[in-house]
């Protein structure tokens, strides 16, 4: 993979190019391939930001010194007769409990493990939504039995009550979910078409101007899904072309002082390429930093601060938290302007029982600047209920 430096983007500018296209993007991309990003850097007192290349599969596994993490699948399903009949999201969240590590009892909780899943029923016009919290001590995954979750750190390997995320048949292998909600369940495999996406600067993204506000950020974008959905008894099969989006994310300190949430896409485009842009706003609605990447075959452009905006276009309001959240957005990057729509307004999501945030996260469709549809994937938006607090 390769990034544009951000002066190859200013000299095209220069040299009369105008603002550049996704296609311009792309040739500069292969052009400038000897001036490839930097490689991660040290940064004082932040803690995710430690130079060092991640490694697979070590990386896709828990990194308990970090404060928080989460593992986070989110995909359409094709159907037999269905057009995007239903969106599918699963996350998996670690905490760490500062003032637990030093306890030697089994019974202690030095790690908290949370998780959401929900499917949108599209012609139902309905979100189901379950949530799970239990805690961990800590020790290897089955070392001790009063453990009701637990988190490998040698690959993806979350375990919590009834609901799991695991690697199949070692490195390389599927992904497999399980989930037993009420009224709903998942038992979906992902196999990876593509590479890992390493967000950022090879990995490290930047979430403010405060060095500290940094994460580790990788994506597998394009995912094939297989496997069944169930909702209310009924099993449904996935066909071929259901796709998915996996993020892993974890840090020690990710939002600066004033922001109170953020907005996030993750986009699989028909053509096979994958967009991601977010924006961390603060109460007023202005954004305090933003960011993302657009990648199309080996070539990857990695967002600068700066150049995505979010413009509202459609608001709904939750007659249950009474939160207004966009369902509709102008997006603004580098690789193009896209008009982003929810397929259905609600799908907010109410986790006070595990989290405690109230948020939105749903299915949506995409359009880019010739108004053609041009993908699908999740809109995430936090901190319209309340200032989300990680």
């Amino acid at each position: 993979m390769k990034q544009v430096p951000l002066h190859a983007v200013k000299l095209m500018n220069a040299t009369g190019l105008g603002t550049p296209s996704r296609r311009q993007l792309l040739a500069a991309a292969a052009s400038v391939a000897a001036l490839a990003g930097p490689t991660l850097g040290s940064a004082a007192g932040s803690g995710a930001a430690m130079a060092r290349k991640l490694e697979f599969p070590r990386d896709a596994g828990a990194h308990t010194d970090f404060k928080t993490e989460w593992w986070y699948i989110t995909g359409w399903a094709n159907l037999p007769g269905a057009d995007a009949a239903y969106g599918f999201q699963l996350t998996f969240f670690r905490s760490r409990v500062d003032g637990t590590q030093a306890l030697q009892s089994r019974l202690a909780a030095r790690q908290l493990l949370f998780a959401h899943a929900a499917i949108t029923d599209v012609a139902g016009k309905r979100l189901w939504h379950d949530q799970r919290i239990a805690r961990w001590s800590g020790e290897a995954p089955g070392h001790n039995p009063l453990d009701q979750a637990s988190a490998s750190t040698l690959d993806t390997g979350v375990l919590l009550r009834d609901w799991s995320l695991l690697r199949e048949s070692g490195e390389g292998g599927e992904l497999h979910a399980r989930v037993q909600a009420e009224g709903f369940a998942m038992d979906l495999r992902f196999a990876a078409s593509q590479p890992v996406l390493l967000q950022g600067q090879q990995g490290l993204s930047r979430k403010g101007p405060d060095p500290r506000q940094t994460s580790f950020y990788y994506s597998l974008p394009q995912l094939q899904v297989s496997g069944t959905l169930t909702l209310q008894g009924k099993a449904m099969q996935m066909s071929s072309g259901s796709s998915a989006w996996l993020d892993h994310e974890w840090s020690q300190e990710l939002l600066q002082g004033g922001a109170v949430g953020w907005d996030w896409l993750g986009i699989n485009l028909f053509d096979g390429s994958a967009l991601t842009a977010f924006r961390l706003r603060d109460k007023s609605g202005a954004n305090t930093w933003d960011g993302g990447s657009f990648r199309a075959g080996t070539s990857l452009y990695v967002f600068s601060p700066g150049e995505v905006t979010f413009k509202p276009l459609r608001y709904w309001q939750s007659p249950a938290s009474r939160a207004r959240y966009p369902v509709e957005w102008m997006v603004r990057t580098p690789a193009d302007f896209y008009t982003v729509r929810a397929v259905i307004d609600n799908q907010e999501l109410d986790s006070s029982q595990s989290t405690g945030a109230i948020y939105w996260e749903g299915l949506c469709e995409v359009w880019d600047s010739n108004n053609k549809k041009v993908g699908r994937g999740y809109l995430e938006m936090t901190g319209y209920a309340s200032p989300l607090k990680l």
